[in-house]
């Protein structure tokens, strides 16, 4: 087990200076009875800053991700549904804010020789902020479940070390309902992301063009955005 100052060595900062997690990968549509199909790749970046407070951390991030053609790996404007057959916009990630406060509790490691991996397995279960009744062809369940499981690698002689910022390449699994977007209604099956990362110096050149800048937040705000409270969001205009 490994404090939590040592995490936010690793997932950030523990001097409060801004971090920039990137990663790449894959997301999979799972059926019973289909599949399992490459639907998207799926590139995004973090910008993160952990302040001390109150006994405990905050973690202050934004994030934002693009959905890709999976053979091109270039962002995707309209997508066509292989399961509905129809042709849907598609939805980027722009989370703002998506903050968090950590305190009392420890986080498990693994030491893998030279290396530690802290591992925080996020089990989700929550009313959704989309009501089937009210969106039938975007909302799977009344309720959201999803699983975020990651994996931080840190080199141990740097963990042993004093400095603030620890350099880590990152594992990250995400199980999920369909997106609002993708307008799947109630169809049984899931998403699984299988993306990889690290800790990088700036957000990527690409990333930037097509989101614009982004830095991390200086002070706690709530509440959280998600895929689905944007969605939410975007339809009330």
């Amino acid at each position: 087990m490994s404090d939590l100052r040592d995490f936010m060595r690793v997932r950030a900062s523990a001097d409060g200076a801004e971090t920039v997690t990137w990663w790449t990968g894959d997301v999979y549509a799972y059926l019973l009875d289909d599949g399992p199909r490459h639907l998207f790749g799926f590139e995004g970046v973090n910008v993160a800053r952990a302040v001390e407070s109150d006994g405990g951390w905050e973690l202050l991030t934004r994030e934002a991700a693009a959905y890709l053609d999976p053979a091109s790996r270039d962002p995707l404007d309209t997508w066509d549904n292989p399961f509905t057959g129809h042709s849907v916009d598609v939805q980027h990630v722009y989370n703002d804010p998506v903050n968090q406060r950590l305190r009392g509790f420890t986080v498990p490691t693994t030491r893998l020789g030279g290396t530690v991996v802290f591992n925080t397995d996020i089990l989700l279960a929550y009313p959704s902020p989309l009501k089937v009744a009210d969106y039938p062809d975007n909302s799977f369940s009344d309720t959201y479940r999803a699983m975020e499981l990651f994996q931080f690698f840190a080199p141990a002689a740097d963990l042993d070390g004093e400095a603030p910022s620890v350099p880590n390449t990152l594992s990250w699994c995400r199980v999920s309902p369909w997106l609002p977007w993708m307008e799947m209604a109630q169809r049984p099956g899931a998403l699984v992301y299988h993306c990889r990362g690290a800790k990088v110096g700036e957000v990527p050149g690409n990333l930037e063009a097509f989101f614009g800048p982004m830095s991390a937040p200086t002070e706690w705000s709530a509440p959280n955005q998600t895929s689905w409270t944007t969605f939410v969001d975007r339809r009330k205009f």
